[in-house]
């Protein structure tokens, strides 16, 4: 998966030294990654290869770009897809299933340019990770106003907003919300998406 990154030459002996494989800045990582056909994000300079979702999962992120693009129509802000990075810690890039970026628009752009809100659907073999390690990562953007993660399996998702009062400015809380009369608001966008739309065409079992 790292042949077509930036390393340097190898040396005589026919097996590439591990200490011989360099971290990629963002702008090489983006230019590699135009040429693979799978989604990788940038984790300590190295490129991670993102797992294949199902069909569920899709469509939870489907409705949650419809539902929030919709909203969006008459707003300086738009959503973006996993195809769009956000750059996390230093050198380092996520893709989240959704967002929405209120920075200047670039349309040749790989980043989001100011991202406010991300969307995690989590998924079997990721989900305590992007539950615990990657919502963490999120919170260390300076823009990032809301953290939004999906449960595929029930009508559930926890919601993470940062407190932006003078009073307790840079403060974190999380809201969980269960059943699909519940509605997420995202106060930083002034934008309602209620879960009865999430989840649309997806049954549970009881």
């Amino acid at each position: 998966m790292l042949r077509s990154l930036p390393v340097p030459a190898p040396r005589r002996s026919h097996a590439m030294s591990l200490l011989e494989i360099r971290a990629s800045t963002p702008a090489e990582f983006f230019a590699w990654q135009e040429s693979q056909d799978e989604r990788y994000e940038l984790v300590n300079g190295f490129p991670l290869l993102q797992p294949r979702a199902p069909m569920g999962h899709n469509l939870l992120v489907v409705n949650i770009l419809g539902g929030i693009g919709q909203r969006l129509r008459r707003s300086p802000c738009r959503a973006f897809t996993a195809n769009i990075g956000v750059e996390t810690l230093p050198g380092q890039i996520r893709r989240p299933d959704a967002g929405i970026d209120c920075g200047i628009f670039d349309p040749d752009g790989y980043l989001a340019a100011k991202p406010i809100v991300v969307f995690e659907v989590l998924s079997p073999s990721t989900r305590d990770f992007d539950r615990l390690r990657k919502v963490d990562e999120y919170k260390q953007v300076s823009t990032m106003r809301h953290i939004v993660v999906v449960e595929p399996k029930r009508p559930q998702v926890l919601v993470w907003s940062r407190n932006m009062a003078s009073e307790s400015a840079g403060k974190w809380t999380a809201e969980e919300m269960i059943g699909l009369e519940r509605v997420i608001r995202l106060d930083a966008v002034a934008l309602e998406l209620p879960l009865a739309e999430i989840y649309d065409r997806l049954s549970f079992d009881d």
